[in-house]
């Protein structure tokens, strides 16, 4: 019976190892997104993620820098939950079979609870040779446990940089488009901004960096999907949120300024900016209706008048906000639905937009008749 017992448990020891490190190895050390992932990190990532939410999101927090501050914690804080789960994984996988060949250590191991203990300081490591392997087999698990440990210490090291690098890649022009559209990002203050005196190709430039962005963010943010929940460290910035005011920039040219001598770069743009969507909402499993461009037509008109007032030859008619709606039907509803799941902070075009003027309730503007006296 102990033998059935020994066996059983080295083999479910070694199925949790394999699928560890089937997840290690597609989580960080593949470079690119795999289909079909086991991902124990998803099951941890996720589901922390709503609770942190739901937490950040309290009335106690719900000052926007509190809140923000607290949001902001979420991704690194994941990031070595991360390490612990995979860690926890690896000692109690080699915990199972040091269990089950406990009688080849000196003195006997007595139960799980003692194996788990060598499993654990040996991955540190931290072993004080109470417990010593005699036989073959259980002194080569020990020494390819511990180098499993020095393994895990190198990946973490290794996936730190890579994230903050990325991180550091993404924000840069985050921080630098404030200049031109603001903070929260909006794109008619973008295309007004690049069209004052001395801006002269400044809006081609900002469509060209934000191609290259829009690529290297597709590249970094699939291969480590928790890029995303890392947040901007400024106020009232948001990736997402930036991101959307140059495609809402391109999209504007292309329907209504479709003469402009920058189109041709804003449809580049448009194009790998719609790639990174799609990617996007693949990694958020999202099924979004692409037909609502999530604007109204007023706010179409509002900003077209704003436009021509800033010199650009400019068309609000129907056939062009029918155009304008299709393109932003393609990104907006993705993007609005993240920016809602990260609690991103509001932007003029995304995010919650219950604060805009024509959503609120109508004030009383006449006080109301008198009640007839009884």
């Amino acid at each position: 019976m102990d033998q059935v017992v020994n066996m059983a448990a080295m083999a479910l020891g070694a199925a949790l190892l394999l699928v560890t490190f089937y997840d290690l190895f597609q989580t960080v050390v593949l470079p690119r997104p795999a289909v079909n992932k086991v991902q124990l990190a998803r099951i941890v990532v996720r589901p922390l993620w709503r609770v942190w939410r739901w937490v950040g999101l309290r009335p106690a927090a719900s000052r926007l820098d509190r809140s923000e501050a607290r949001l902001a914690a979420f991704a690194p804080i994941a990031l070595l939950a991360l390490f612990l789960v995979w860690a926890f994984a690896l000692v109690v996988g080699y915990s199972l079979i040091i269990f089950g060949i406990r009688d080849e250590f000196r003195p006997h191991l007595g139960d799980f609870t003692e194996a788990f203990y060598v499993s654990a300081s040996t991955l540190v490591p931290l072993a004080y040779g109470d417990f010593v392997p005699q036989d073959g087999l259980a002194r080569g698990l020990i020494v390819v446990e511990s180098a499993n440990g020095v393994a895990l210490a190198a990946l973490a090291v290794t996936l730190l940089f890579e994230l903050y690098g990325a991180f550091r890649s993404r924000e840069e022009p985050v921080v630098a488009l404030d200049a031109l559209a603001g903070a929260p990002a909006s794109a008619v203050q973008l295309l007004e901004t690049a069209r004052e005196k001395g801006m002269d190709g400044i809006l081609k430039a900002t469509f060209d960096e934000w191609r290259e962005w829009s690529a290297k963010v597709l590249e970094s943010h699939l291969s480590y999907p928790l890029l995303i929940y890392f947040r901007s460290s400024h106020d009232n910035e948001a990736w997402i949120n930036s991101f959307a005011a140059v495609m809402d920039s391109a999209a504007l040219m292309m329907s209504s300024m479709p003469d402009a001598p920058e189109v041709g770069s804003a449809k580049l743009m448009f194009t790998i900016g719609n790639h990174l969507v799609e990617d996007l909402t693949w990694v958020f499993r999202l099924n979004v209706a692409a037909d609502s461009p999530i604007i109204e037509r007023s706010e179409y008109v509002a900003a077209i008048t704003r436009l021509k007032a800033a010199g650009y030859d400019a068309h609000d008619g129907e056939t062009h906000w029918q155009m304008f709606a299709q393109k932003r039907g393609k990104y907006a509803p993705a993007l609005n639905r993240i920016a809602t799941y990260l609690a991103l902070p509001p932007a003029p075009w995304v995010g919650d937009r219950s604060y805009l003027p024509h959503r609120q309730r109508r004030r009383r503007t006449t006080a109301p008749a008198p009640r007839p006296a009884s």
